[in-house]
């Protein structure tokens, strides 16, 4: 990426996705050396803002040896900076530019699900305070060979797929997500006060109980890019069944032909045609882990391929996804686990949603 789109990426982060300002302190997180250029116009520019802007830089490997190495003991610490790192940050940003996508790919499931158990109040905390208005964040990407590699791209194509997907070729991509939010407002305003929320499709006949549950409309304020509207459902209304045909990526391990069945909130079926072992492991975490705590619509129309990263699959456009595990407490969610997996599903092979029996929305398209 060129200086002048570091800059506007840099801008678009701290000026729109965090609103930084004076006194703020901001905490930038960046997971590989490569994020470096991104980093260092995100600190300047938090210093033109008057902010208090902190850098911590992860090193690629670093969390791979803690698992294979870490004790039960080591694996259930929390560090005391980072308790209050999150208690009163007003600001975080996390920048991912990993080397090695399956760095974790071989890693215990078991000590994965510790870890992931251990950290839950840390995540369940920033969620809080997001929730209140306490603190705002944003998680973006900068492009790297490995991204690229596990998206089946080129380097250069995988930097114009990102400066794509996040509005960066246009003039001004501030206005333009700006005219997104109004677009995604309008939609989340029409689901508001749905009580039923009922998908068909392959494999698939699924209602979630949203009933007195906040509808979010995403864009780019907690993810960059973004593009999607959300909730998390009544944790004891989720009934039926639902086939995910993507690929489903989480902590460097992927799980293929993901097929849930639901009864009264809860899984009481479930198997992945691929990865199995692993899914199981995942979603056996916790009490919490077999509970819907969010489902989307994915609406960037900029977004087509599954590239294998998260950030970017769940906002595919004429895509919905629902995670398993920890809801969000901004939309009314009471779920707490240490797993959040969002699962993807192509809607654009004749799938179909209702609220509360009304066709809002087919073939991956809304019609409303």
């Amino acid at each position: 990426m060129n200086n002048p789109l570091i800059e506007k990426y840099a801008d678009v982060l701290v000026n729109y996705s965090t609103k930084v300002k004076e006194g703020d302190l901001v905490i930038i997180y960046a997971r590989g050396y490569e994020a470096k250029p991104l980093v260092n116009e995100i600190y300047k520019l938090c210093l033109i803002n008057g902010a208090n802007p902190i850098v911590r830089v992860s090193m690629d490997g670093i969390a791979e040896k803690f698992i294979k190495y870490a004790n039960d003991n080591q694996l259930s610490y929390i560090d005391e900076m980072s308790k209050i790192e999150v208690e009163t940050a007003d600001v975080m940003i996390f920048i991912g530019a990993p080397n090695n996508i399956k760095s974790m790919a071989k890693a215990d499931a078991n000590k994965l699900a510790k870890r992931s158990k251990a950290t839950h109040p840390i995540l369940a905390k920033r969620l809080e305070r997001s929730a209140k208005g306490d603190m705002r964040w944003v998680i973006a990407d900068y492009p790297t060979n490995a991204l690229a590699q596990e998206a089946s791209m080129s380097y250069d194509d995988y930097c114009e797929f990102l400066i794509n997907s996040c509005y960066l070729d246009v003039e001004n991509p501030t206005q333009k997500w700006m005219e997104i939010e109004k677009e995604q407002n309008r939609i989340a305003s029409i689901l508001q006060g749905t009580k039923k929320l009922h998908i068909v499709g392959d494999k698939t006949d699924i209602t979630f109980d949203v009933t007195d549950r906040t509808w979010v409309p995403c864009s780019g304020n907690m993810n960059f890019p973004d593009g999607e509207i959300f909730t998390s459902p009544v944790e004891n209304g989720t009934q039926g069944k639902i086939y995910f045909d993507f690929p489903q990526n989480y902590h460097g391990s992927t799980s293929k032909e993901v097929y849930i069945e639901f009864k009264d909130g809860r899984v009481t079926n479930a198997h992945s045609e691929i990865g199995n072992d692993f899914f199981q492991n995942m979603i056996n975490l916790d009490d919490g882990a077999k509970v819907v705590g969010e489902i989307a619509i994915g609406t960037n129309e900029r977004i087509v391929d599954v590239t294998g990263n998260i950030l970017f699959d769940e906002k595919i456009g004429g895509s919905i996804h629902m995670a398993l595990g920890a809801s969000y407490p901004e939309a009314g969610g009471k779920n707490q686990s240490g797993l959040h997996w969002d699962l993807i599903k192509n809607m654009k092979n004749g799938g179909k949603i209702f609220a509360d029996d009304k066709l809002i929305y087919e073939d991956g398209k809304f019609i409303i």
